[in-house]
């Protein structure tokens, strides 16, 4: 191996300094809400919002998750928090399975039209929500669903099933359809090659429909908003009304647990899986 020259060193430590102020200007905000969680309501008036608690006070963290705060319709994080676990389990579980199907039908089992089929398909995934509103409160009424978390499930099943769909077939279009026909001869079925063949297979595709869609129906709150009800708000409308409430002193630590909490299962989830994300986006790119 040859050394490398002064320049090369150079060059590569420039672009080490970058990511690093990079890195620290996005992280610099998350940092800012850790620390005034943790700080009482004196010192966010005297300290400054880079200064760290002079002590680790959980008493913003207790108010954030489970004690009522003042307000209409305001309370802890705590029912909002399993709202939303009851909500996103399914929706990513029946949103992927769905998708999977789809995908597996549009690119191994083509029918006539097929193709006019998927690019109508696309259209969901490029199409603004807000549009959907009206008719789709109008079908949860007709279903007897409006207003609870089943109807907030049908709801993401229905809206991801563009991009969970374009996921999986994009992904199965690279598989060798020599697997498939194989299976054909020896008498294998649409199901049994289902779920002999291809489901062993993807793996990563998997693992990227399930983190985008868990982090786009956890961080939802337009749909939660519109079609939630009182006992079925998610946590991002449980987390708008404690921010938002009417209150003679505003208790910044309190906001800053709350807004912690609502977002700690999706930055887990990409701590946890981020490499596996990253891995099936790249899986099936190159055919051949």
């Amino acid at each position: 191996m040859t050394a490398k020259t002064l320049p090369q060193q150079l060059s590569r430590f420039a672009v080490y300094a970058v990511l690093l102020v990079a890195a620290l200007f996005f992280l610099a905000p998350l940092y800012v809400m850790l620390a005034t969680s943790f700080k009482d309501a004196e010192e966010i008036r005297q300290g400054n919002l880079l200064s760290l608690p002079s002590s680790l006070n959980f008493d913003a963290w207790r108010m954030a998750w489970s004690e009522a705060c003042t307000g209409t319709d305001c309370r802890g994080l705590k029912p909002f928090f399993w709202n939303s676990v009851l909500m996103v389990v399914p929706a990513v579980l029946i949103s992927t399975l769905w998708g999977a199907i789809n995908g597996y039908v549009l690119s191994l089992w083509k029918f006539r039209g097929s193709e006019l089929l998927f690019g109508f398909m696309l259209f969901g995934v490029f199409m603004p929500f807000q549009v959907v509103l009206l008719p789709m409160s109008q079908i949860l009424g007709w279903l007897g669903i409006s207003s609870s978390v089943g109807g907030l499930i049908l709801v993401h099943c229905l809206a991801g099933l563009a991009g969970t769909t374009l996921f999986f077939r994009n992904y199965y279009a690279a598989i060798p359809k020599e697997l498939v026909n194989a299976a054909r001869i020896d008498g294998a079925g649409f199901w049994r090659i289902f779920f002999r063949i291809i489901v062993p297979l993807s793996t990563p595709i998997v693992m990227v429909t399930l983190i985008w869609q868990f982090t786009n129906i956890w961080n939802d709150f337009l749909f939660g908003v519109a079609f939630s009800g009182a006992d079925s708000k998610p946590i991002t409308v449980g987390l708008n009304n404690m921010v938002n409430t009417t209150s003679s002193v505003k208790a910044y630590n309190v906001d800053m647990a709350a807004a912690v909490i609502a977002g700690l299962p999706t930055m887990l989830i990409y701590v946890l899986a981020g490499q596996y994300f990253v891995k099936g986006l790249t899986a099936g790119a190159v055919k051949g």
